[in-house]
């Protein structure tokens, strides 16, 4: 005997959603309209009836309202998960029931919206399309990640490079004994050597191939996040980006999604693009930030970026009231177009071109690595397969029937719940994190599972520009060039992306403070004054390729885009203004 849903026969929007459920439970349950079985139940009155929905099991447990959706969906395939998060997630019942309530007492309205934004026949949606394409953009960023580091390692964390992570690691287990494994998780622990941790990055590199081929795709995206998870922990200041905290937390999500299409999987990173999106407007708002609060910040922005494009330099000449503009746009893309991403399936689509186009744009006047790229894939489950059909041949994706095992719900709970009380706390709807809900997010941020984002909360307005000089008397002194950040001032801007030159980019973040606040760059100034080639590999140019100078410095200044004027008249892209010195004049001898 099958289980029943019961609903009013005489509701047009019942109907349309009645009729979805049966394309997707199929034969395995009955539907009947109460005006012809509300006689089998007399313990029903018509008010109840009308109200809501009843689903009466094969037992006779009867539910209504949300509940009784809930357990509909348990009898379709991979959509158990919901039924599971009403009865184990706390505040997904009330709300889920407060949200039933609010829609059935307003089914006029809400009959239209589904017209309007759905249609009159709705179709159960695929997602196999989606899922091979987000798998294969996945692969083809943790392969750019891993391979970018490769050429890097030795000069920013390798034996003689300017964070060694054997030192580091050292340093940790005479600081926290035993709970160095726990606190800082990473492979490099069975052995940090320069061969180990290159190995691990060829490694990356071969598991993203047969995750972009489709080959053990699970074993793939796991082994994907324990490798990366095992350099960004070595990696120190130069492996802590949002770029690698959001790849992390991505790859982990993935795992979800990896085996076989899963609903739930689905909706984790429908949740995760949401929060980087919001969480990305959320910070500029709430930091009161002068420069965006008054729509100025994109004034300032293409020139104080840390890398920025040859086109960085025309959006910067671009006239104030069209930066404003632009400025309210991004808080319209930030803030607004994210909570696109739960509503109807046209919208969704709209949300997500509109993000995409949003990340374009900033690739396109700024160099940030991968993360760009990243953020699109995450895009891509928003769009259902037949959305997808339009540009992709359709036999992609095919096999693997969409199933959402036990582990894979709680797991998937567990993450959603979490990244709600990461932005509840942000936004200070809640204080503090109680226990044990506190001790769960803990970990979730050692492990990069969940993890908060937002750029440039507080635009910087001035753009500190650190060279770097050696000289054997003390008298004449030479410029040690970088490959991509800003030195001579007639080199234009360049494109690096997704390549990330790391050393340029901490580089920025040194000038914004004083070189006691960044401890590694005193050991920069100490492996130039020792001669060390890996880190002179990360260099543009070596101005003493002999022997290493006897004295070293760094002096600061001030550097600006030039105008039309200017460039036209000396070819200088930037024009810059000392300011003093950084880093006194040392010597080894």
């Amino acid at each position: 005997m099958n289980p029943i849903l019961i609903y009013d026969g005489r509701c047009g929007f019942c109907a349309i959603w009645v009729n979805y459920g049966r394309k997707l439970t199929g034969d395995r349950v009955n539907y009947a309209p109460s005006q012809e079985v509300d006689h089998h139940y007399p313990e029903i009155s018509p008010e109840e009836f009308k109200r809501s929905v009843w689903f009466i099991e094969a037992d006779g447990t009867r539910a209504s309202g949300a509940e009784a959706v809930f357990r509909l969906m348990a009898h379709a395939p991979g959509k158990g998960w919901r039924l599971w998060m009403y009865r184990h997630l706390p505040g997904f019942a009330f709300t889920s029931e407060a949200a039933y309530r609010f829609v059935a007492g307003h089914r006029s309205f809400f009959y239209w919206i589904t017209r309007i934004f759905w249609g009159a026949d709705l179709e159960p949606a695929s997602y196999r399309m989606s899922r091979w394409l987000f798998l294969r953009g996945l692969a083809l960023v943790y392969f750019l990640a891993f391979l970018i580091l490769i050429p890097q390692l030795r000069g920013l964390i390798g034996e003689n490079g300017i964070l060694p992570a054997h030192e580091y690691l050292q340093t940790i287990h005479s600081e926290f004994g035993g709970l160095s494994y726990r606190f800082f998780p990473t492979l490099a622990w069975l052995n940090s050597s320069d061969a180990f941790l290159l190995a691990v990055c060829w490694a990356g590199c071969a598991l993203a191939v047969a995750l972009l081929l489709g080959f053990l795709p699970l074993p793939a995206a796991i082994g994907l996040y324990l490798l990366y998870l095992s350099i960004d922990t070595v990696g120190q200041a130069f492996l802590s980006f949002q770029w690698d905290a959001l790849l992390l937390e991505t790859g982990f999500a993935a795992i979800l999604v990896a085996r076989r299409p899963s609903d739930i999987g689905r909706w984790v990173l429908r949740f995760l693009v949401f929060r980087l999106m919001l969480e990305s407007g959320l910070v500029k708002i709430l930091s009161g930030d002068a420069a965006w609060r008054s729509l100025t910040a994109l004034n300032f922005h293409y020139e104080t970026q840390p890398l920025p494009t040859p086109l960085s330099w025309y959006a910067h000449q671009l006239p104030r009231t069209f930066q404003k503009m632009s400025v309210a746009g991004v808080f319209i893309v930030e803030l607004a177009v994210p909570f696109l991403f739960f509503l109807p399936r046209r919208l969704r689509i709209i949300g997500a071109w509109v993000t995409i186009l949003f990340q374009l744009l900033i690739a396109a006047t700024g160099n940030y690595t991968f993360f760009n790229l990243l953020t699109i894939v995450l895009c891509v489950p928003l769009f259902d397969d037949r959305h997808l059909r339009r540009f992709l041949p359709a036999g992609l994706g095919r096999s693997g029937e969409l199933k959402n095992g036990r582990v894979a719900i709680a797991l998937g709970a567990v993450l959603i719940f979490i990244g709600l009380l990461q932005l509840l706390t942000m936004v200070g709807l809640l204080r503090t994190v109680p226990e044990p809900g506190a001790s769960v997010v803990e970990q979730a941020e050692i492990f990069h599972i969940v993890s908060r984002y937002g750029l440039f909360a507080v635009m910087t307005t001035s753009r500190p520009e650190i060279v770097i000089e050696g000289s054997n008397d003390g008298q004449d002194w030479k410029t040690y060039e970088f490959k991509f950040k800003p030195g001579d001032v007639t080199k234009p801007p360049r494109w690096t992306a997704p390549y990330q030159p790391r050393l340029d980019w901490q580089m920025w973040f040194a000038a914004l403070s004083n070189y006691q606040s960044n401890p590694w760059f005193s050991q920069l100034m100490l492996r130039l004054l020792k001669g060390s080639p890996e880190v002179l590999g990360l260099l543009a140019t070596n101005p003493f390729p002999g022997k290493p100078p006897r004295f070293i410095r760094a002096v600061v200044y001030d550097y600006h885009f030039s105008d039309f004027a200017t460039r036209r008249s000396t070819g200088a892209w930037w024009t810059r203004r000392e300011l003093g010195a950084y880093f006194p004049a040392v010597s080894l001898r």
